[in-house]
């Protein structure tokens, strides 16, 4: 199946999760494209889409991925879609299931998603107060991957 593998990022964290899940897509035998949603301008070419954000204080989520959706919702309401969220600068998103932000979640209704994850985040820039790290996890998102392809390999679409 061909795989668009869409984020919305300001520092990279969440491009280096979308690169991660892309490459993972790839070795279960998908073809993969991975970009900014700033720079997806259709989603017709695409059998499935995956559209990731980062979440900005457990607040608010980057714009390209809400745009994207809004741009495409119809035509996204006819595919196989997933949401993941990138943000927590901490081990919580290993330890437990963290549901979307309500105004993600309003999305993921309007479009009919199959499923959302979070994900640790990454921040490198010590400005903000805020603990620098990274807390996002390969094996985590290899995971979500597997739980993607064996979605559609089981109903066919």
């Amino acid at each position: 199946m061909r795989i668009l593998v869409a984020y919305g990022s300001k520092m990279g964290g969440t491009e280096g999760l979308a690169e991660m899940l892309g490459a993972d897509l790839s070795d279960l035998g998908h073809v993969v494209e991975v970009k900014s949603g700033s720079d997806v301008s259709s989603v017709s070419d695409f059998d499935a889409v995956v559209v990731g954000g980062a979440l900005y204080y457990f607040i608010s989520w980057h714009k390209d991925a809400k745009t994207l959706i809004k741009r495409h919702l119809e035509e996204l309401r006819t595919k196989p879609v997933w949401v993941f969220s990138s943000g927590p600068l901490d081990d919580s998103a290993l330890e437990k299931d963290i549901p979307p932000i309500k105004s993600v979640q309003r999305l993921i209704e309007r479009v009919g998603a199959r499923g959302h994850v979070t994900f640790g985040g990454r921040l490198e820039d010590e400005s903000g107060g805020l603990p620098v790290g990274d807390w996002r996890n390969a094996e985590h998102v290899r995971r979500w991957a597997e739980e993607i392809d064996r979605n559609l390999t089981s109903v066919g679409s």
